[in-house]
């Protein structure tokens, strides 16, 4: 017998993974970038962090609502919880490397 997921999971993995990729993008610009005549990219910020971080994103909200399976309102408020939770604690610990201040845009 195929054991059937349920629409709820799969909402929150995507709109944690979503919810973790516009932190990225937001984040990785310079990385990618690397500024005046690309001195400081780094692609470790594509290669690594990326995946690490959509993976995370999925999980996170995913386990959050396995932990309240028998509530049906306790589930996707801790799903909702993990994961405003987790893009507090990602933007608070993940920095990677950013520009001069005032002098970086990207493109130029």
């Amino acid at each position: 017998m195929i054991h059937r997921i349920r629409t709820a999971p799969r909402i929150l993995a995507g709109v944690g993974a979503l919810a973790g990729a516009m932190i990225w993008v937001l984040r990785a610009g310079y990385s990618l970038d690397g500024g005046f005549e690309s001195q400081d990219q780094d692609l470790s910020v594509l290669f690594v962090d990326l995946p690490l971080i959509l993976l995370c994103g999925a999980l996170i909200p995913v386990a959050a609502y396995g932990a309240a399976r028998g509530h049906r309102t306790l589930g996707p408020v801790l799903a909702a919880l993990a994961i405003a939770l987790a893009a507090w604690g990602l933007m608070s610990w993940w920095t990677p490397q950013q520009g001069p201040v005032g002098g970086w845009e990207r493109g130029r």
